[in-house]
């Protein structure tokens, strides 16, 4: 399939699909605040199949554009999942974010994320290397 990967608010109800389709519904349980979020973000990139221009994938961050950028969703549909969507969505967002010093995000402990990650040259940070970093969360 070929896809291309563009700046693009998606409409409400293709965010919803999407963010269904791989299963998140602690977003879509409030869609008017995951389209709000979405419309907050510093930059929304959107993968559309080009064949159907349905969205089959999309990137969003918050930063403030200078020293740091938060990777808050990376998302492809499960049918479109393993054909390079997901890598051209975070290569994307490297390639606009080079001149920013740090990059972080958090992910799911799913077997494949951290190869994923470490191919885009991502290190956990436990990893950090030589001083180790700690990552410190809280979900409400």
């Amino acid at each position: 399939m070929a896809f291309t990967v563009h700046q693009e608010i998606p409409t409400d109800a293709e965010l919803v699909s999407l963010y269904e389709a791989v299963g998140w519904s602690a977003y879509t349980n409030d869609a008017e605040r995951l389209a709000r979020a979405v419309r907050g973000s510093h930059l929304v990139l959107c993968a559309r199949n080009d064949a159907s221009g349905s969205l089959v994938g999309l990137v969003r961050t918050v930063s403030d554009g200078e020293t740091i950028v938060y990777v808050q969703d990376i998302l492809v549909t499960p049918d479109d999942q393993r054909k390079g969507i997901g890598g051209a969505l975070l290569d994307a967002v490297l390639e606009h974010y080079a001149d920013v010093r740090q990059l972080v995000l958090l992910t799911d402990d799913e077997p494949g994320q951290r190869a994923f990650y470490e191919s885009r040259g991502l290190t956990e940070a436990h990893d950090m290397a030589p001083h180790p970093t700690r990552a410190f969360v809280r979900f409400a």
